[in-house]
């Protein structure tokens, strides 16, 4: 079994819109008391999702406005707080914070309440407890047994997403592997040479956005002008989020789909995105700069392709492999020679020990590739110094030896 989401757009009516935004918002509020709840008697009491469930059985015998919304989305509100407290307690994540409006608009139903039906090629229905049947742009065809649905909204209307499980067998992964270095010139660069990269639509798409966050600075704060322009701004960044999910998982169909085995960088992205602004005492340098880079990275979304990979691959038989990131970018792919000075510029890589010349991005999709069977994982390229090539400067010959032809140079 495995479990599968599709995600479809809402039309709802007037009255239906008016309805999806009171669930959202008493499920929000359901969630925020359950939060301020826990928080200020739940070590006392040890309060959990039992208590709080019965405590929301006599929250609705008093507040007609409540019990007029579905009780189940109100359960599974607390159901998030509670799997929330216990990621809490594991040290998983950080404490619940309360949600937002404008940011969590949004309820779940089980899926035993929920129907679906196809009204014609491009239409079809779904019926939500007490609201009714909603029609869904039909865009692809629903799988295996619903499991739960949740409806959102965004800068673009209301969502549905369908949790399905879905019998499968995994086939025999294929024997091919292929070694993926993600980067910033190119989003995807391949051990086989070829080479991915982000649509030209993103770029265009970010002028708009930064001519329109220009008119919302411009705007008197509340005033509903300003608010229509924030609106743009949202929708603008929802169409790059919809147009870089898509080319994420166009890419990682077509790899998963000819190789078994796919072998990525143990990238820190988190780490990498952090600001250089420093603090008061000690400013940074080049904020302006690094800030820039932190954008691009993100806009990559490197994070996003090795989640939607992962389970593409697992979904074939195939698997993800992650190695360390350590100067794959300086190592020659043909004699394992590391040094800052073969990385010529962003793009031409010539090894200063045995003449090889490809592709810097190329080049280093083959270490990554060549790393995940190394008896020498970690300690690749430590025979030169590491640390000392890395500054790219000139180094004597006394400091970064040639390897003397025992080792796998």
């Amino acid at each position: 079994m495995i479990a599968r989401g599709f995600r479809f757009k809402l039309d709802p009516t007037p009255e239906q819109d008016a309805l999806l935004r009171q669930f959202a918002g008493v499920c929000r509020l359901v969630y925020n008391l359950g939060v301020e709840q826990r928080a200020t008697w739940g070590r006392k009491h040890r309060i959990g999702y039992v208590s709080q469930a019965a405590d929301l059985t006599r929250l609705r015998a008093e507040f007609d406005w409540i019990r007029a919304v579905s009780v189940s989305c109100q359960q599974q509100a607390l159901r998030d707080l509670d799997r929330a407290f216990q990621n809490f307690f594991a040290g998983r994540a950080s404490f619940p914070r309360p949600r937002k409006r404008g940011v969590n608009d949004s309820c779940r139903f089980p899926g035993r309440e929920v129907e679906t039906k196809r009204l014609n090629a491009k239409w079809s229905a779904v019926r939500l407890p007490k609201i009714g049947w909603v029609k869904v742009r039909d865009t692809r065809p629903l799988r295996g047994a619903l499991k739960n649905a949740t409806v959102s909204l965004d800068a673009t209307g209301w969502h549905i997403s369908l949790a399905c499980e879905i019998e499968h067998d995994a086939p025999a992964p294929r024997p091919e592997s292929v070694g993926i270095d993600r980067g910033v010139a190119t989003t995807l660069a391949l051990s086989t040479g070829e080479m991915m990269r982000l649509p030209e639509s993103l770029e265009r798409i970010e002028a708009q956005k930064r001519k329109a966050q220009k008119v919302v600075a411009r705007r008197k704060r509340g005033s509903n002008r300003r608010r229509r322009a924030q609106a743009r701004v949202a929708r603008l960044q929802a169409r790059q989020a919809r147009i870089r999910r898509d080319f994420h998982h166009r890419a990682t169909l077509d790899i998963a789909r000819r190789f078994g085995v796919a072998v990525l960088e143990d990238l820190n992205t988190r780490g990498m995105s952090a600001s250089a602004r420093g603090t008061v005492a000690e400013p940074g340098r080049n904020v302006r700069q690094k800030a820039g880079l932190n954008r691009v990275i993100l806009n990559a979304g490197w994070h996003l392709f090795a989640t939607i990979l992962a389970y593409k691959m697992e979904e074939r038989g195939g698997q993800v492999v992650t190695v360390p990131a350590r100067f794959t970018s300086q190592t020659c792919a043909a004699c394992g020679v590391v040094d800052a000075r073969s990385r010529e510029s962003q793009a031409h890589f010539v090894c200063v020990s045995c003449g090889h010349t490809d592709h810097a991005d190329t080049n280093a999709a083959i270490v990554i590739k060549r790393r995940a069977n190394s008896a020498l994982l970690d300690v690749e390229g430590l025979h030169q110094q590491p640390f000392e090539a890395s500054t790219g400067r000139d180094l004597t010959g006394s400091e970064n030896p040639r390897p003397s032809g025992r080792g796998r140079c």
